[in-house]
């Protein structure tokens, strides 16, 4: 599998939530094997985001991992809480699809801290992130996410 199969998975998963299109991967670089998943269910708890869940599956699963051997695929740019956690769990490499930027100007809720400034601000960390990857496709999920989920900006 390829970086593109593993966002396809991403928004497979993301598929399952229309209303929040979040989902997420984890997997461990050098073997390719997903060691974990998740999407928005933040119905049940603000705090589930897509990549949060992803993380709490992995750390149940691998107990004793090495996280800087895992990247995580995600299809929107990761929100500040998400992208702290990552740092917290030492994950390398961040790839998302759809950029806060493109969120706010469709009317989505999101904190205007970019993934790359929580990565700038934490000096214990290598981490890095990349954009953009099937923005199109990661993009219409939030285009297509029925308006009445829609969180208008006062």
């Amino acid at each position: 599998m390829n970086s593109e199969d593993y966002m396809r998975r991403a928004i497979e998963l993301a598929l399952q939530v229309p209303e929040f299109p979040f989902g997420a991967v984890i997997v461990r670089r050098a073997t390719g094997e997903i060691v974990g998943e998740g999407l928005n269910q933040s119905v049940l708890n603000p705090t589930w985001h897509g990549e949060m869940v992803a993380i709490n599956h992995c750390a149940q699963a691998h107990h004793s991992a090495d996280w800087s051997l895992f990247d995580l695929y995600t299809t929107a740019e990761p929100c500040p809480m998400c992208q702290s956690a990552i740092e917290w769990a030492g994950i390398a490499t961040v790839y998302y699809g759809t950029s806060i930027p493109y969120l706010q100007k469709r009317n989505w809720w999101q904190i205007e801290i970019r993934a790359e400034e929580v990565i700038a601000r934490t000096p214990f960390r290598n981490s890095r992130i990349v954009g953009g990857l099937l923005e199109a496709e990661c993009n219409a999920l939030f285009d297509k996410a029925p308006r009445g989920m829609f969180h208008e900006i006062s």
